[in-house]
């Protein structure tokens, strides 16, 4: 068991740069896959997830190999498509494979995912998607068997934009006999990215970072290199950080464009924020202001996965603010634990309502899923006094070294190792 122990109320001043995208290098890696040959993949971040995404490949048969950042993936040994379900459950991004493995190999075996409990999150729109192209896919214990001679193109309309299930069945697509529609396509950085690489494989995709995407199916991919785009979440929580900290950081490695609603939102605390094409300064030298209300939405609207960060930061914000979560119905289980630390939040059904306090105290503290214990790190540096957060293991799921970087920042902060 291992927890992160936090010394608050130290600014954090200075440069980082921002790893990849974790939600843009699992699909990318599902994807890598599908080519005939060595694909090659920069700013792969060390998360536990993708190491879960790098052993399921092997467990394949595919060769997979770690340089620094930089990730090389020969699927040509593949001997299996059956997910071993010891790793399946461990992340839900596993049930990426469906789509690559089923477009190239004709077949298919795994289990229901695993990854943050943080409220439903079927499938249904995976397997009704690939259905619609051909696939027979049957549930047994718990195991979804799929097969499939070759998908067909079809038009498919997804009930809610959902980024899985768009990023699924763009990679099946790509393989399909025929062309694919996507209606109600989400849009996220993430998509446009994993269809960037694809078309680098030699795909025929139009319109992703759109509500409706088309695919014309190829033959064959070809392997490529491809380097993954900058993490808006990650980006996200530093310059969250930094607001709550007083602080003073340029940040490297950021695409601004993805994170519109996100920065409007910072400015409206008070917090000076400065763009340039890749780079990023944050400033926060007066006390945060309340905001009238937060709204996470499916992209380009605030992301669900800065509620919980952001949520943190606004404990101390002067003033009332209002944040509503319309994503995931079970996602305000930070919501106790910023209690435990002074934080004054009433919640009715999946609206919080957040009072600003002068000052967090310190105490001792769980996170329930990923971007929760990123919320319990942000209340860490903003504290009075030494906040230990336990179960770090799901911070890890999603930041890098964390406490290597807000170390570097001038936090005081160290994991601590039972």
């Amino acid at each position: 068991m291992e927890r992160l122990a936090i010394e608050g109320g130290k600014p954090l001043i200075g440069s980082v740069r921002v790893h990849g995208a974790k939600n843009a290098a699992l699909p990318i890696l599902a994807a890598s896959v599908m080519a005939k040959g060595e694909s090659v993949i920069h700013d792969v971040p060390d998360l536990q997830d993708i190491r879960v995404m790098e052993e399921i490949l092997r467990s394949l048969g595919a060769r997979v190999f770690r340089r620094g950042s930089t990730v090389t993936v020969d699927p040509t040994p593949i001997h299996s498509t059956e997910v071993p379900d010891e790793l399946m459950r461990q992340m839900r991004s596993s049930i990426f494979l469906m789509g690559p493995l089923l477009s190239r190999f004709g077949s298919v075996r795994v289990s229901k995912p695993g990854g943050c409990t943080i409220g439903s999150r079927p499938i249904d729109l995976h397997t009704k998607g690939l259905t619609a192209m051909g696939a027979d896919i049957r549930e047994s214990h718990g195991y979804l068997f799929c097969q499939a001679n070759r998908l067909k193109g079809t038009s498919i309309y997804l009930d809610i934009p959902s980024v899985g299930a768009t990023e699924n069945i763009l990679m099946a697509a790509s393989l399909a006999n025929g062309t694919t529609m996507i209606g109600n396509a989400a849009r996220e950085p993430e998509i446009v990215d994993l269809a960037t690489y694809l078309n680098k494989m030699g795909a025929k995709i139009t319109g992703a970072g759109e509500d409706t995407i088309y695919v014309e199916g190829v033959a064959e991919l070809t392997p490529t290199e491809h380097t993954i785009i900058p993490d808006r979440i990650v980006t996200g929580t530093l310059l969250v950080a930094a607001a709550v900290t007083n602080g003073n950081i340029l940040l490297e490695n950021v695409n601004p464009s993805h994170l519109g609603v996100v920065l409007t939102k910072l400015r409206e605390t008070g917090v000076e924020i400065e763009l340039g094409r890749d780079i990023m300064t944050v400033k926060s030298s007066n006390p945060l202001t309340a905001v009238d209300r937060i709204q996470t939405s499916y992209y380009p609207g605030f992301p669900t996965d800065l509620q919980a960060p952001f949520m943190a930061m606004l404990t101390v914000a002067k003033g009332t603010s209002i944040v509503s979560e319309t994503v995931f119905e079970e996602r305000f289980k930070h919501v106790s634990e910023l209690r435990r630390m002074g934080a004054r939040i009433k919640v009715d059904l999946r609206t919080a309502f957040i009072e600003g306090v002068p000052e967090l105290t310190a105490a001792s503290v769980e996170a329930t899923d990923l971007r929760a214990g990123a919320a319990l790190v942000i209340a860490g540096l903003a504290a009075n006094g030494t906040t230990c957060v336990e179960n770090t293991h799901h911070i890890d799921r999603g930041y890098e070294r964390i406490e290597d970087v807000l170390s570097s920042l001038g936090a005081r902060i160290h994991r601590i190792q039972d």
